[in-house]
């Protein structure tokens, strides 16, 4: 008997699940909602088209805003929130001392200066998947993304300028470690702001994620 109730349990668990993490799930979904599905899943739902560079200029993204108006821009507001070891704050959201961790290279540093913020999805790479047709509004928008901890990240400054605006198809982290998770937040990334992708774009991703586990992304539409 008990070993019948917790087969049906399980059933039910799993019924649950796959309504719940279902491509169809976030094609029915609006901006503000959020959405769950495993990654693979997410990958294949996204928009697959070639890209287009035509138009392109980095000032269409207006970044490092003080959207708060706190003192801090927005490449301050990331170095707080993923200082390993908190910087002193002065006047102008000035930082010194503090530790940070660059998961691209699996490297420490200890100023500030030595670290750039990476948009994970680069910009020129978001213009060529459909920022071209956005508002000014919506690309400050992205470029600003606080409010998804994966779009902006903190990382080497060797390493962001190594990567510049290359997608996954011609540039890994160095770290082997971290491209899982670097795949992972990419079509995150991708889904959260509704960008396609290209035809090598996705299979370099997809051949990435083929041996990784095939977790469940979380994601709130900006778009």
């Amino acid at each position: 008997m008990r070993s019948t109730a917790v087969r049906t349990a399980a059933a039910a668990l799993s019924a649950l699940a796959a309504l719940l993490l279902t491509p169809a799930t976030a094609h029915a979904a609006d901006p503000g909602d959020t959405i769950a599905l495993p990654v693979r899943e997410a990958l294949a739902a996204l928009p697959v088209q070639d890209e287009e560079r035509t138009g392109y200029e980095r000032t269409k993204f207006r970044h490092w805003i003080d959207a708060d108006r706190d003192g801090c821009s927005t490449r301050a507001e990331v170095l707080l929130a993923e200082a390993v070891t908190a910087p002193e704050q002065s006047a102008g959201c000035q930082l010194t001392g503090g530790s940070w961790y660059s998961p691209y290279d699996d490297t420490y540093f200890t100023a500030a200066r030595a670290l750039d913020i990476d948009h994970l999805v680069p910009l020129a790479e978001a213009w060529d998947s459909g920022a071209s047709t956005w508002t000014a509004a919506e690309r400050q928008a992205y470029a600003n993304d606080l409010d998804d901890a994966r779009a902006l990240i903190a990382v080497s400054a060797a390493s962001n300028r190594s990567k510049a605006d290359q997608d996954p198809t011609t540039w890994q982290p160095s770290a082997t470690g971290y491209h899982c998770t670097y795949a992972t937040d990419w079509v995150a990334i991708k889904t959260r702001w509704s960008l396609a992708v290209d035809p090598a774009e996705q299979t370099a991703i997809s051949e990435t994620l083929g041996t990784c586990p095939n977790a469940p992304i979380e994601v709130t539409l900006a778009r």
